[in-house]
């Protein structure tokens, strides 16, 4: 199979119809947006170097190949993301759904570690779920901070994290599962710091590093990749979400196409491909979620 790095906008002509299954096969490619993020997606185009890997690029190639068709990359933001799927850009900003203009689709299908959120299904529709997550509140070694003893309540856990954050910094960002407005954070008289500049959610933790701020909102991904990165250097303080999934993302006029890789995956599931690729790009998740990945759900 071959596989393209493609720049959106710039090495094809995006399609502004509908595109399901028989589409996709009768065209002969799969277009898969990204954002960059954690193990999910790794990748680097600056002209020289061309890089792409990750746990939801291996899970799309499979898939396309599987299909019968050539793979494509478009890479996104977490601010476009959802309007190179749809054709409407759309940005989750203040607690409420906001819509631009038209643009154009550029791709089929989204995944890249995307958090299931209630506002997301309503603009798209999602697959089975394959990966667990939760949003965190992680902080530097050297806070006074410590980490809360866990109750066997997410519910009291999640309560007892934010009654800590009073008068701290937080570091946060928008158009993101880490948006503070979805865990009512603003509410707990935290110093809620959203970045002024755009910022990778890969950028958190050396943020507070830099003493950017003295805590972060932290997933499940990015937090298992921080510990071994900086071991040492942070300290998970305990949840302020309950637990979270994972899934890709289709237009709702892709029926088909959602459908096949629903039967995909679990093909995956079952015969063990996909654990085997949750061990190279995530092998300490299985502490955490082992009963996840092995269908004791």
């Amino acid at each position: 199979m071959t596989i393209a790095l493609v720049v959106s906008g710039v090495l094809f002509s995006a399609f502004s119809h509908a595109r399901d299954l028989a589409d996709i096969k009768e065209e002969g490619v799969l277009r898969h947006i990204g954002v960059p993020y954690a193990n999910f997606i790794s990748y680097i185009n600056n002209g020289s170097i061309h890089s792409l890997s990750g746990l939801d690029v291996e899970i799309v190639k499979g898939f396309a190949d599987h299909l019968g068709v050539r793979y494509e990359f478009i890479p996104a933001s977490w601010t476009n993301v959802i309007g190179k799927l749809t054709g409407q850009q759309t940005e989750f900003t203040d607690n409420k759904i906001v819509k631009g203009g038209s643009v154009a689709q550029e791709g089929d299908i989204i995944a890249n570690g995307v958090t299931v959120l209630p506002w997301r299904t309503q603009l798209v529709s999602f697959s089975y779920d394959y990966f667990p997550s939760a949003v965190w509140l992680v902080a530097r070694a050297d806070s006074d901070l410590q980490p809360i003893q866990p109750s066997g309540s997410t519910a009291q856990d999640i309560f007892t994290v934010k009654s800590l954050m009073k008068g701290r910094n937080v570091l946060a960002m928008e158009h993101s599962c880490l948006d503070p407005n979805l865990y009512d954070l603003y509410n707990t008289q935290a110093n809620i710091i959203i970045p002024t500049h755009a910022r990778k959610l890969s950028e958190m933790v050396p943020a507070i590093l830099n003493n950017d701020a003295e805590t972060t909102l932290l997933d499940v991904a990015d937090t298992l990749i921080a510990l071994e990165k900086w071991p040492g250097e942070i300290k998970v303080i305990g949840p302020v979400s309950e637990e979270q999934r994972m899934a890709a993302a289709f237009r709702n006029d892709s029926p088909e196409l959602r459908k096949a890789f629903n039967q995909y995956l679990t093909q995956i599931k079952k015969d063990g491909t996909y654990n085997a690729l949750v061990e190279k790009y995530y092998p300490s998740v299985f502490y955490f979620y082992d009963s996840y990945f092995n269908g004791n759900r």
